[in-house]
């Protein structure tokens, strides 16, 4: 008998699996024929904005391609070559930048599906790449020791593409990719609820992912096909012995899932404070003011810095973040990406230890930068971290404190006052991560823990302090 039934009562059995728990980052591609005009603030909503004639995107659709009509969205898909796509190099890279889980999106609003499918004939392996790539992916990212994760966005192929008989979108042979829409107002009809729960479950069967992750269209999806996957996918993983988990949205505080069955997912994100429940924070590595999500030319990228900053916060805050990267249409992922990733995975090197397996602390940190809401978004009005902002993590009896940046000589944590959180005799030793186990000096008053910073640190980004603690009474 399935231990999982469709229903919220018998899904609310779900656990958290330990793998996420220990492995706090992941990393996914966002890659699909919309790389190839690399265009716009968001590359991946091209295919729907180059058919509004309001936006600059279809003056460049029409400059650079030629009438929409003639030369549409689904025209671009031969040109998503992938000739230079090496998925030993991506999973090397991931694995480098110190992830522990990765994957790419699978399918994105566009409907085209990026693996073997014998569901949508819109799919990587019969055109375009002409390639598998999800499978070419699934092999080299487990096959570097790292879990790996598939995302959803098809639900909302059905509002995606603007319909006009000016465009290309109304043409009967390309309704699987533009859907079957007439009108705005047209519901999804028992065909495409059909074809997006079967993409779900062939990936599920075809490429056994440790981790689902859901855009917020799943919210469009009637709610027995949502209990229906989770059941399945469950009761899949139960019989093979894994553990999984399921990533959702809340958008606009309509949640897509119920909150005991998966993982909630702030975009461009995180909480401000720490949560009693796990999360996942989705953000880029690019520096677009909400994601550009896929390679568009001009792009910037956020310094390592900053995302080694994201990372520490949202672990101390009982967060986990999932870094997007965006490759080219050829297969390439842009160089500066790749210096980010490597430069984050160095400081794991070192620090990973105050990251990987720990939990959060009694309180999550304490600084003078301050974090706003807990919300979608809000990460785009975040002030710079300073050496002043300390963020806690333990894990058996270490209690971790990290310096968001280069601390000065003499590092103080209030919140550690003695008799407040710390007793002078709970300490038996601290030393900085990367320190080669130095014992470091330090003071414990009313005012707090003081400790006195080696001149030489390994890295100016964070610097991280291992307090062990005394745990026998």
């Amino acid at each position: 008998m399935s231990q999982y039934e469709p229903t919220w009562n018998s899904l609310s059995q779900y656990s958290m699996p330990a793998w996420l728990r220990d492995a706090k980052f992941g990393i996914y591609t966002h890659w699909g024929p919309y790389t190839v005009p690399a265009y716009g603030e968001n590359g991946t909503w091209y295919g729907n904005r180059m058919y509004d004639k309001t936006r600059p995107h279809y003056r460049h659709h029409v400059k650079t391609y030629g009438d929409p009509k003639a030369f549409g969205y689904k025209d671009l898909i031969p040109q998503l070559t992938a000739e230079k796509f090496d998925a030993e190099e991506w999973a090397q890279l991931f694995k480098d930048s110190g992830a522990r889980f990765a994957g790419p999106v699978a399918i994105h609003h566009d409907n085209f599906a990026m693996w073997d499918s014998k569901v949508n004939p819109w799919n990587s392996m019969a055109m375009g790449p002409k390639r598998d790539v999800t499978g070419e992916l699934e092999k080299a990212i487990k096959g570097q020791g790292m879990k790996f994760i598939t995302t959803f966005h098809h639900a909302y192929n059905w509002w995606f593409f603007n319909k006009s008989e000016e465009f290309d979108t109304l043409d009967p042979a390309a309704e699987g990719l533009y859907s079957r829409r007439k009108k705005e107002a047209d519901l999804p009809d028992e065909k495409y609820l059909k074809d997006w729960y079967d993409q779900v479950i062939e990936v599920i069967d075809a490429y056994d992912p440790d981790m689902l992750w859901f855009d917020f269209g799943l919210g469009k999806i009637p709610e027995r096909y949502r209990k229906h996957f989770l059941a399945y996918y469950y009761n899949r993983a139960e019989e093979a012995g894994k553990d999984v988990t399921v990533a959702y949205k809340a958008m606009d505080e309509s949640f897509h899932l119920s909150p005991l069955t998966g993982l909630f997912d702030l975009e461009v994100g995180k909480m401000n404070d720490l949560t009693p429940y796990t999360w996942l924070s989705d953000t880029c590595v690019d520096a677009g003011p909400w994601g550009c999500w896929s390679h568009v030319r001009g792009i910037g990228y956020k310094s390592s810095e900053r995302l080694i900053h994201n990372l520490i916060d949202r672990v101390s805050k009982n967060g986990y973040l999932l870094l997007n990267v965006g490759p080219r249409a050829d297969g390439t992922i842009p160089q500066p990406a790749q210096d980010c990733l490597r430069e984050m995975g160095q400081w794991l090197a070192i620090n990973g230890e105050a990251i990987y397996g720990t939990v959060p602390w009694l309180v999550y940190g304490e600084g003078p930068t301050k974090s706003e809401g807990g919300s979608h978004f809000n990460e785009n009005n975040e002030a710079r971290f300073t050496s002043q902002d300390i963020r806690y993590t333990c894990k058996g009896d270490a209690l971790y404190i990290t310096a968001l940046g280069r601390p000065a000589e003499l590092l103080t944590c209030p919140r550690l006052a003695a008799c407040n959180q710390l007793h002078p005799d709970d300490i038996l030793k601290i030393e900085m991560l990367g320190g080669e186990g130095v014992a470091l000096k330090y003071v414990l008053n009313e005012d707090g823990l003081s400790i006195e910073v080696p001149e030489a640190v390994p890295s100016s980004v964070a610097v991280s302090f291992k307090l062990t603690m005394r745990n026998e009474i």
